[in-house]
């Protein structure tokens, strides 16, 4: 959301500006960050609805209360819809769901503590308007239709788009929350090494990070629900791009795979066009139907390649998509497993030889079984578990050979403790929720709303 460059608004006369516009994320070693991304359900503390954006306890309310820490606020047909902020960003999901999209950092410890400021400035405001926010994967209580729905322009034009290609796409919009890290690479090589290893390893993050085991008010038969929604979203963005393992695969071949994408919109002069299920290769050549004999710029194109939704995505840097959202150690974990895995060469060699006999067939078993089954899913002749505990500890050793340490000492690997006792177990988040509603809880979803808000 930072400023457009002139550059960005002059029209795209050939294929190739895309891949260079792609190209341009290289980044040499010392300039690598970490951006770190998550969202958050917001309810009333009296009755646990999720707010309204508009009223006295709404989100907008909110948002603008947060200014007061010297955040920008950004508007759209004048409603606050987001801030700013030294690289930072608040934004809002569609329901209202608030995500914290972090300034690229250099350590998870900055991370950690970009995060820890956030939460604490969310909640003096929302404990002003009597409001609480809980870090899970999906929407515990409230039902599709009892969600409420932000005035973004994109979020109209996706809402009457998504029933028609997938029957969960309205849930995956207002029902989910995640948590995600973004990476940088130092060229094509290196960000096809690092696609192709977090591609494979994603089914790993997705089982450990597990924890969207309800669906109003009772256990929905998954462990991770919200990455059961993106199985049956849009067929046409989403998945686990095969080509990626194909010989040959870099910055071209991921070009053609957005050109396919079908398009949402074109934004121009504050307006959303709709542009549902049209094509960005018809707007290259000034044919598209939502806006003839337009060529598009460097910005629609940088709009579209979010409109993806893979397991990994690639824009100026890799983003991994797979986890469930949670509470806030775990916001700081996924930075540290991803970071561990990629940013150490001896660790990403570790990695590549970890998952590189991967058939086809095993990778897509792995996305397809975590989401029911987690760490327990069978995967030869053991489990997601054993399989994630091998990453783990090429993870930690990858960031101890970082050596980023803090000011008493302590390197990156204590972020992992989290993940590492849900391996150990075998248990993961969605698992302990189930045994507490079965248990202590007696059956009422309610308590989790009071026990794991942040």
């Amino acid at each position: 959301m930072s400023s457009p460059s002139h550059a960005s608004d002059a029209p795209i006369h050939d294929r190739q500006q895309l891949v260079d516009y792609i190209a341009a994320g290289e980044k040499p070693r010392p300039d690598w960050r970490i951006g770190t991304e998550h969202e958050k359900f917001g309810f009333r503390l009296d009755d646990l609805r999720p707010p309204a954006f508009d009223g006295e306890r709404g989100i907008e309310a909110l948002l603008q209360g947060m200014a007061r820490f010297g955040w920008e606020e950004i508007r759209e047909r004048g409603r606050t819809i987001a801030l700013l902020r030294d690289g930072a960003s608040v934004t809002l999901e569609p329901a209202g769901q608030l995500e914290l999209s972090g300034a690229p950092l250099e350590s998870i410890h900055q991370t950690c503590s970009e995060v820890g400021a956030h939460l604490l400035e969310v909640k003096t405001v929302a404990d002003e308007l009597r409001l609480g926010f809980l870090g899970m994967g999906f929407q515990p209580k409230w039902r599709r239709e009892e969600m409420p729905w932000m005035p973004k322009g994109r979020y109209g034009i996706m809402r009457a788009y998504m029933p028609k290609v997938g029957g969960l796409g309205l849930d995956m919009m207002t029902r989910t929350c995640t948590v995600q890290v973004n990476l940088d690479y130092a060229d094509e090589a290196d960000m096809v090494r690092k696609f192709r290893v977090s591609l494979a390893l994603q089914p790993v993050a997705t089982a450990l990070f597990a924890d969207s085991p309800f669906a109003e008010g009772r256990p929905n038969g998954y462990l991770s629900y919200r990455s059961h929604i993106w199985t049956d979203t849009d067929p046409d963005r989403t998945g686990m791009l095969d080509f990626v393992f194909d010989a040959g695969f870099g910055y071209e071949r991921y070009v053609d795979y957005i050109l396919d994408v079908p398009m949402y919109f074109v934004y121009r002069e504050g307006d959303y066009a709709d542009a549902s299920g049209q094509s960005f290769r018809d707007f290259l050549d000034g044919r598209l139907p939502a806006a003839p004999g337009v060529l598009p710029t460097l910005r629609d194109w940088s709009d579209h390649m979010t409109t993806a939704f893979p397991e990994v995505r690639l824009k100026k840097y890799l983003e991994m998509r797979g986890a469930d959202g949670g509470p806030w150690n775990r916001l700081c974990a996924l930075p540290a497993f991803w970071t561990g895995l990629l940013y150490d060469d001896a660790a990403l060699d570790a990695a590549w030889d970890l998952v590189k006999d991967f058939s086809l067939a095993e990778r897509h078993a792995l996305r397809d079984g975590v989401p029911r089954h987690a760490l327990g899913l069978p995967f030869r002749g053991a489990t997601v578990r054993e399989l994630a505990m091998e990453a783990l500890k090429i993870s930690a050793a990858g960031l101890r050979r970082r050596d980023a340490r803090n000011a008493q000492g302590a390197d990156e690997t204590r972020f992992l403790e989290p993940l590492i006792e849900f391996a150990e177990s075998g248990q993961t988040p969605a698992e302990r929720k189930l045994a507490l509603y079965h248990g202590e809880w007696g059956g009422d979803i309610d308590r989790v709303f009071r026990e794991f808000a942040y």
